[in-house]
C-alpha cells in the first residue's frame, strides 16, 4: 500500500499537487497528515525524519522506499499508472505539460510568496491591493494566462491537455489562489479553473480543507482569525 505524507491541506500548495493526482485517477494510498509547525525542534520534524531526509513534504512511500519532491512522485505515479493519461500520449503535447509543470516547480516566486494557498479564505480586497502593488504578481500572473490560453486552444481542453492530467494537478493551487483573491483572468480561463475546482481529486481536497478547521497564525499574512 502507498502512502502519502503531507501537511494542512488548507495551506500545502505542494501536498496538494500529488494528493488530487492520485485521487483522481483512484490510486489507493494511506495519507499520513503532518500539522505544519516549522520550529526547529517540532513534532512536524521530527515525525517527517521518519520518512524523508529532506524535512519536506509530500513524500511518496511505496513499500518503503520514499519518493519525496512532487515532480519525482508524479513520474512515479505515472509510472504505476501506464494505462491513466497522467499525461498526454502525443509526445510533444507531453513534453510541453511537462515544461509547465516545471516551470510551476521553479518559478512564480512573487505569487507564492505575495499571495500563499489559503483555501479556506475569502479575499478579493488583498488580491487586488497586492496585483496593483507587485509587478512580480502581474508577470506572475500574465504568464499563467498565456500558458493556459496556449495549451486549452491546442487541446481543445477540457483540461490543459485534453483530459485531467498532471499538468491540471500541479496549478490546481494556482486555481485556489484566483478564487480566494479573486484574480482577474479571461472567462475561458475562468471557466477552466471551474472545471479543475469540480475535478474528483481536487473537489474531495478542498472539502477536507475547509473540514480541517486548523488556523496556523504563521501562514496568515493577512488574517489574525478566521472569517
Amino acid at each position: 500500500m502507498l502512502k502519502l505524507v503531507i501537511g494542512n491541506k488548507n495551506y500545502s500548495s505542494w501536498s496538494m499537487r500529488p494528493w488530487v493526482l492520485m485521487r483522481h485517477f483512484g490510486l489507493p494510498f494511506t495519507e499520513i497528515k503532518l500539522r505544519f509547525d516549522f520550529g526547529a525542534d517540532s513534532d512536524f520534524y521530527r515525525e517527517l525524519a521518519a520518512f524523508t531526509p529532506a524535512g519536506r513534504v509530500p513524500v511518496l512511500v511505496d513499500e518503503e522506499f520514499p519518493v519525496w519532491d512532487t515532480l519525482a512522485i508524479v513520474e512515479h505515479v505515472a509510472e504505476l499508472l501506464p494505462a491513466h493519461p497522467v499525461w498526454p500520449a502525443d509526445s510533444n503535447a507531453r513534453a510541453r505539460a511537462r515544461s509547465l509543470c516545471a516551470e510551476m516547480h521553479a518559478g512564480f516566486s512573487a505569487l507564492r510568496q505575495h499571495l500563499p494557498m489559503n483555501i479556506e479564505a475569502q479575499l478579493p480586497d488583498v488580491g487586488a491591493r497586492v496585483l496593483a502593488e507587485q509587478p512580480g504578481v502581474q508577470r506572475d500572473l500574465k504568464r499563467i494566462v498565456e500558458m493556459w490560453s496556449d495549451a486549452l486552444q491546442a487541446s481543445g481542453g477540457p483540461f490543459l491537455f485534453g483530459d485531467f492530467g498532471a499538468a491540471d494537478a500541479y496549478y490546481s493551487p494556482v486555481v485556489a489562489r484566483l478564487r480566494t483573491y479573486a484574480l482577474p483572468v479571461p472567462p475561458a480561463l475562468q471557466a477552466y479553473g471551474d472545471r479543475v475546482w469540480a475535478s474528483p481529486g481536487v473537489a474531495a481536497w478542498v472539502a477536507a480543507a475547509l473540514a480541517e478547521k486548523d488556523f496556523l497564525d504563521f501562514e496568515e499574512p493577512y488574517r489574525s482569525a478566521p472569517g
